[in-house]
């Protein structure tokens, strides 16, 4: 009954606090840190991780710089270029194997329908022949969506989560082996299966998950295989290769490699360097040869012809070719005749589009409109079903056939009957997929390369920028809004110019959960445990410049202003700490842990706060940096200056506890073990848990210098930078975290991909306003 008591009075008093809030003016709400959103924004989600692009410069990895000589970086190279060269022929066999086993699979559909159709025209069994196509469509489409139950994420072409990762988000499970292999079964059978999807944007997420996996020579689906290769093991190498293998499979599906170098600079990659342009074209064209050699040998028998440079080619305008003349369709027609209807949608999408770009014979307008109401209706409610899909071939057909239908409109109604049929289908097919995945500068170059006339560049360019136009007037693209769609905190080119009426201050996260450099394990497992920061500040204690004065609703300390929210939040951070450590094995800590800590009232807090800052400046508590924080501490004692000295990852707290790097009171920080790089990095890229430690086997009274692991210096800011420069420092430098520092060496705040985004800059901004 006590404990009903509690929870009622616990209920009573957030009602009243619900109802304060209600009745709070725009200016209470912006001085206590609270804002009422939109019910319907979706905000970004906080539980993605950012990739660590900077280079964490501590004494491990100077070791390693010590030790690197001309030769050893020459080596270094040697092996990355072997990496990329490896990744593009390996991306091209993906690429070789799925388009294989499609045009098989394909042809064993086509080949027994086609045999029933022709043999039921005559026997009136056609409703026989239908059951056939649906058999075989239902099987091959139940497998695909099979495959997707296996690994949810492999469902979609891929392209948004790989845009994302190159933007230095990482996506879970995005670049695994399992992955990559339900996604290459799974388009095989969803394209053989008759969906209206295309194998060719999943080739750009299997190339990437192939650059990710292949340098670092081991697997979690594979755990059992591995291999001493102590290169590339970080998020800036990974990163790079997944670059390149994006790449790679944009070459392999359409035989442009300068396309697929430019896709992968266009859409998200953050950093970029001349070296890195030279390794991703290469790969680009290794994929591109490896597919080119055996496409053409298989499908040929002629080794070494070169025809096929892609899975999709569009071949040479004002020629029509055997394939095109092959693919033709005569169902239920008399002898020297055609069937338009069944040329379009009984034949592999991209014969239907190498028909609508090539074919001299015409196709009636009244078709061609059929077709594309029907095949964008399809197209529509396919990409939305969980299985492996593209989105690059249904888009070229439907925009082909508009094309298509716009030159037969003004040849038979307008009497121009000197244009080219193929050219306004290639146009229409351009703007429809420029339409849907508004790319500009990758795609221009990608249509280019596939048709190999360089004299449609400027027709294409045109229609590509007038398409992004009229698309970004009423929406964003397909891909950026999956991105939307899954709350992935991805970052713009650039910011909006009225974002620069905040500074850094302004969207800084002012509650810091730090360390100091001599930390006892305690309070190290403690901070792991209750927080879900992938980075602490290591600090120390400034006692020379404390100043604290009261202004209005605002504490100022050491000029940084503080709100009372974020000062009382950042209170309760040791008592949640320590509410977490009940389960330490150690009795001391078990005492403190169990100590009874009562639910305060809002009022209560208000007064406590009120007091502290009336109350006269008393000393904080000796602490000496090889001691743990105090969870007696008062909010006064907590709220206390900090010297900034660097910067430690959680993943590198977590191994040194599992190493058990640590040193007793008794003894001197000389004599706690050392860590290799090596030793380090070589748990990337999944490090243990601190959930997973066995606690039992650690001395809550010893002690870790983390200053040996931390990065001394990482990029920071002042919190009176403006936006549009934080944004394009963290950007641009691939940043994970971005310290705000004052002018006395003070931190003051850290600001990460979150407090970035755009959706987090405007309600910033709103607030902005609302406290003028």
């Amino acid at each position: 009954m006590a404990g009903c008591r509690g929870s009622l009075c616990c209920c009573c008093r957030w009602c009243c606090c619900c109802g304060e809030r209600e009745t709070r003016t725009p200016e209470e709400l912006t001085i206590l840190g609270e804002t009422q959103e939109e019910e319907d924004e979706i905000l970004p989600r906080k539980d993605y991780e950012s990739l660590d692009y900077d280079r964490c410069i501590n004494d491990p990895y100077l070791e390693v710089l010590e030790t690197m000589d001309n030769k050893k970086g020459r080596r270094y190279e040697a092996v990355k270029w072997m990496m990329v060269f490896a990744i593009g022929v390996c991306t091209g066999l993906v690429g070789l194997f799925v388009d294989f086993f499609v045009r098989l699979f394909t042809q064993l559909k086509f080949g027994v329908v086609q045999a029933s159709v022709e043999e039921c025209s005559q026997k009136g069994c056609l409703a026989l022949s239908l059951l056939e196509l649906l058999g075989f469509n239902l099987t091959f489409v139940f497998f695909a969506s099979l495959l997707v139950l296996i690994e949810p994420v492999a469902a979609g072409s891929g392209i948004p989560e790989i845009k994302c990762y190159l933007n230095g988000v990482k996506v879970p499970g995005i670049v695994r082996l399992r992955t990559l292999l339900c996604k290459v079964f799974g388009v095989l059978f969803s394209v053989a299966g008759g969906l209206f999807v295309g194998k060719e944007g999943p080739m750009i997420h299997s190339g990437a998950v192939v650059g990710a996996g292949l340098p670092q020579f081991q697997s979690i689906s594979l755990r059992k295989i591995q291999f001493n290769f102590p290169y590339f093991r970080s998020d800036r190498d990974k990163r790079d290769f997944v670059s390149a293998g994006a790449a790679a499979g944009v070459a392999a599906a359409f035989g442009a490699p300068i396309g697929g170098t430019l896709f992968s600079l266009e859409e998200g990659s953050s950093f970029w360097n001349q070296g890195l342009t030279w390794k991703v074209l290469f790969c680009s064209m290794s994929a591109t040869f490896t597919l080119n050699f055996f496409r053409s040998g298989i499908q040929f028998g002629s080794w070494g012809s070169f025809q096929l440079p892609g899975l999709l080619n569009f071949g040479e305008f004002k020629v029509t070719s055997e394939e095109v003349n092959s693919s033709i369709k005569t169902f239920f027609c008399p002898n020297e005749t055609y069937n338009d209807m069944a040329t379009l949608f009984f034949n592999p999408q991209e014969s239907g589009i190498l028909q609508l770009f090539h074919q001299d014979s015409t196709f009636s307008p009244i078709t061609l409109a059929l077709f594309f109401v029907l095949y964008f209706m399809l197209a529509c409610w396919t990409y939305g079903i969980s299985v492996p899909s593209g989105l690059f071939v249904p888009s070229l057909l439907c925009g082909a056939a508009f094309g298509r239908l716009v030159a037969n409109v003004l040849k038979s109604y307008i009497g121009l009957g000197h244009i080219y049929s193929g050219t306004f289908a290639l146009i229409g097919a351009a703007a429809f997929l420029g339409g849907v995945v508004r790319m500009t500068i990758s795609l221009t170059v990608i249509l280019i390369e596939s048709t190999n006339e360089i004299s449609y560049g400027l027709p294409i360019m045109i229609t590509l920028m007038v398409a992004k136009w009229t698309g970004d007037f009423f929406n964003k693209g397909i891909y950026d809004i999956h991105v939307g769609l899954r709350g992935v905190p991805l970052l713009e080119w650039e910011t909006k110019v009225e974002m620069d009426k905040l500074r850094a201050s302004d969207v800084m996260e002012p509650n810091l959960t730090y360390v100091y450099p001599h930390t006892r394990i305690q309070s190290l497992v403690s901070i792991l445990r209750t927080t879900v920061h992938h980075a602490f500040p290591v600090v120390t204690e400034n006692r020379g410049n404390e100043k604290e004065f009261m202004k209005g609703n605002q504490l100022i300390s050491n000029n940084i202003k503080y709100k009372k929210c974020s000062i009382l939040t950042r209170a309760g951070e040791q008592r949640r700490r320590s509410q977490s450590m009940k389960s330490y094995p150690s009795s001391e800590l078990r005492n403190v842990c169990d100590e009874h800590v009562t639910s305060e009232d809002p009022g209560e807090k208000e007064d406590l706060l009120q007091q502290m800052l009336e109350r006269r400046y008393t000393p904080y508590p000796n602490l000496y940096p090889d001691q743990s924080p105090s969870e007696d501490w008062t909010m006064e004692e907590r709220f206390r200056p900090l010297t900034f000295h660097g910067l430690i990852l959680r993943s590198q707290l977590v191994t040194l506890l599992v190493r058990g790097v640590c040193y007793s009171e008794s003894q001197s920080s000389a004599s706690q073990p050392r860590l290799s790089y090596a030793e380090m990095a070589e748990d990337y890229p999944r490090y243990p848990d601190i959930h997973d430690l066995d606690l039992t086997l650690l001395n809550p009274r010893m002690i870790v210098d983390v200053t040996p692991y931390m990065n001394p210096a990482p990029f920071t800011v002042s919190p009176n930078t403006h936006v549009s420069q934080v944004f394009n420092l963290f950007r641009t430098m691939g940043l994970r975290h971005l310290p705000v520092v004052n002018a006395v060496g003070e931190i003051v705040g850290v600001i990460t991909r979150h407090n970035l985004t755009h959706e987090f800059l405007q309600a910033r901004l709103r607030q902005h306003y609302q406290s003028l």
